[in-house]
């Protein structure tokens, strides 16, 4: 009794850690940007001598435009700026949506 009930908790995780990992790889491809506007250095991190990467995953329309953005890492005060800067870029063109990680580094200036 005791062994067929470790062999369905064992089963179990395993499916589970097969689920979870599928969900969380998302679909990313590399489209060259085009036009690239640089992120203007926030005055509170230049005063507090605030610096590091921002990371974040932009969703790019067929036509090169970013449809939306996420923030997957980054100091809560330059992200912001970074999200505003990559709202303005422009991708390559596709033939479907893509995901596209972008990574800003700010150094102190």
């Amino acid at each position: 009794m005791r062994s067929s009930i470790r062999l369905v908790a064992v089963a179990l995780v395993v499916l589970t850690t097969g689920l979870v990992s599928a969900q969380s790889a998302p679909a990313h491809a590399e489209r060259k940007v085009l036009s690239r506007v640089t992120p203007t250095y926030p005055d509170l991190a230049r005063k507090m001598h605030i610096h590091g990467v921002v990371r974040v995953e932009t969703l790019v329309r067929p036509n090169g435009s970013v449809k939306s953005t996420r923030v997957l890492g980054g100091n809560p005060v330059l992200v912001d700026a970074a999200i505003d800067a990559i709202g303005k870029w422009k991708f390559e063109p596709a033939p479907n949506d893509t995901t596209e990680v972008v990574q800003l580094t700010f150094e102190g200036q």
